[in-house]
């Protein structure tokens, strides 16, 4: 019922049916009011033989209807939200799946192009030598590595942020309104917690780190067109030695 310490009016609130079942019974009593006070024969208005009928007859049969059909209204929006957010969120990670990550960078991009707002950065991060936390420690400690790397990447970036897994051992994290500096300082600060992370698959120590590519942006620009050059970037980092990011602007001309 409380959302973030206030009362939650939403459709998933409880609130929300305790409130309208009020209101719908108010308006059952003065429509029976109004239906046993107004003569047709006459056109006036006045109290009918026993007026207390309008208010319990209401009272005792609007409550129970409203708040059945409410709940489950409710209900109904709850099981909806859920259904979205399993379409939308990668099992494994919690982050946002391949599919809604394009899509929320996407409807991003198009709001720049229509309303020239700040633009960002788009970055592109994987694993690195993955396959060796597969091969030696098993695919369980490997999902428990990506679910590691991925809650440390979501802890250090803003509520703004997107978070994304695109597949594997690939994430993305898209930076609305930070430019070159601002994502590479962001950036660094990922791959310096990744690093950090306490993994100690079968009581051995194994140490975790990621490659990032990256590129900022700014004015029209299209999702495929950024991932892309990040992802190009990303591969420089790797044949530069790994654990370690590359960030640029974007200087292609301007998307159609």
């Amino acid at each position: 019922m409380l959302l973030g310490g206030k009362v939650d009016f939403s459709a998933k609130g409880r609130a929300r049916v305790y409130l309208f079942t009020a209101l719908g019974t108010l308006f059952c009593i003065m429509a029976a009011f109004a239906i046993d006070s107004y003569s047709l024969e006459t056109g006036t208005w006045a109290w009918g033989e026993q007026p207390i009928n309008n208010l319990l007859i209401p009272l005792v049969l609007a409550p129970p209807f409203f708040y059945y059909l409410l709940s489950k209204l409710r209900e109904l929006s709850i099981a909806h939200h859920e259904l979205m957010t399993i379409a939308s969120t990668d099992p494994l990670t919690s982050c946002l799946n391949r599919r809604a990550f394009t899509a929320m960078v996407e409807a991003y991009l198009d709001r720049v192009n229509q309303e020239t707002l700040t633009a960002g950065s788009l970055l592109v991060l994987d694993v690195d030598h993955f396959k060796k936390v597969n091969d030696v420690f098993g695919h369980e400690k490997g999902d428990e590595a990506l679910k590691a790397i991925a809650d440390t990447i979501k802890a250090n970036v803003r509520d703004s942020d997107l978070v994304g897994r695109l597949g594997g051992e690939e994430f993305s994290v898209f930076l609305p309104g930070l430019d070159q500096s601002l994502s590479e300082v962001a950036a660094d600060r990922l791959r310096a917690a990744v690093n950090a992370v306490n993994f100690n698959p079968g009581a051995r120590p194994h140490k975790l780190s990621i490659s990032i590519g990256g590129v900022s942006f700014k004015g029209k620009r299209k999702f495929e067109d950024l991932y892309r050059h990040a992802d190009e970037r990303l591969y420089a980092a790797k044949r530069a030695g790994r654990n370690r990011i590359d960030v640029m602007p974007m200087l292609e001309p301007i998307a159609a």
